[in-house]
């Protein structure tokens, strides 16, 4: 009986049928064509449908959601997921449902420990809501062929805070490099190193640190430089506040402080190494280019012919 015959007459119009029907006769303006819903429909409120200050995406959005049943997710990825309007503009439009009254979400913890956000959608705002909420709605009958009822909405477990690694620490600047590093000179230069917090107790330093140095500090050495100088070069007018990495502080004395090459010396002639001869006047041995007299007996004869 529900079903429309359409095989029968439709009725004739009544002549005045303009003046009876609101929709009919009309110039400009919308017509409707109504037909009766026996099945699958949602009534919607006037209050609703031309609210005043709502916006069409908040409307359109609350009469989707109260044509769903009950347990359905109407979280904002589900509609996102469902409508093309995006995430920003569903957030907005369940914002201004909410402060309107047409829903409510409260966030509960169930009896496993997760926390869920419970959505009620009110269909007239101001009439249902006042008594005592209830921490869990009851489940919908399933229908026959329907499968399990949905699950409400639920929001995932807060994630774990992770153990962050601990930061690196940056490289220490570049020192310069020795000529020729020698196994001697960089015990020297470590033990210059070391000794720098008795001067200073915040010129402590580690063991990397210090083998990253010693480079540096032999380069000063090959510069003729004394460890008593370079401890000094290292450790006067050091700043009043505290040095939150010295070997920073220290690699950068080591490279800006640097002295200038000492200036080039030739290497010495070595003496010549005459050979022995023995003195054709006092007959003792002695060094000369060619045999002959000693200076001895060289200078002896040439006082005797200065003297008259």
């Amino acid at each position: 009986m529900d079903e429309e015959d359409r095989t029968a007459q439709a009725p004739a119009l009544s002549r005045n049928g303009a003046k009876n029907h609101p929709s009919r006769g009309t110039s400009c303006g919308v017509v409707h064509e109504n037909t009766r819903h026996a099945t699958h429909f949602t009534v919607v409120g006037n209050h609703l449908a031309q609210h005043a200050d709502l916006s069409l995406t908040a409307i359109g959005l609350a009469t989707h959601i109260q044509s769903l049943p009950a347990g359905s997710p109407v979280d904002i990825k589900s509609l996102a997921r469902r409508f093309p309007e995006g995430t920003t503009r569903i957030a907005a439009a369940l914002r201004e449902l909410e402060a309107h009254g047409y829903l409510r979400r409260t966030k509960e913890r169930t009896a496993a420990g997760r926390v869920v956000t419970r959505t009620v959608s009110c269909n007239r705002p101001g009439r249902t809501g006042g008594g005592p909420r209830r921490t869990s709605a009851p489940s919908p009958r399933p229908a026959k062929g329907d499968g399990p009822p949905p699950r409400p909405e639920a929001e995932p477990p807060p994630r774990r805070r992770e153990q962050r690694e601990p930061r690196r620490r940056a490289a220490l600047p570049a020192v310069p490099q020795p000529a020729y590093p020698t196994p001697d000179l960089l015990r020297t230069a470590i033990g210059i190193l070391s000794g720098l917090r008795h001067a200073d107790p915040r010129l402590l330093i580690s063991e990397s640190d210090a083998e990253h140095l010693a480079p540096g500090v032999v380069t000063w050495l090959e510069r003729e430089f004394t460890p008593e100088s370079v401890h000094r070069a290292l450790t006067t007018t050091l700043p009043p506040e505290p040095l939150h990495r010295p070997a920073a502080l220290l690699a950068h004395r080591l490279t800006a402080q640097l002295p200038p090459l000492p200036p080039f010396r030739p290497p010495e002639q070595p003496s010549v190494r005459h050979p022995l001869h023995n003195c054709d006047t006092c007959d003792r041995a002695y060094r000369g280019p060619e045999p002959g007299a000693c200076n001895d007996c060289q200078a002896e004869e040439s006082h005797r012919q200065r003297t008259p």
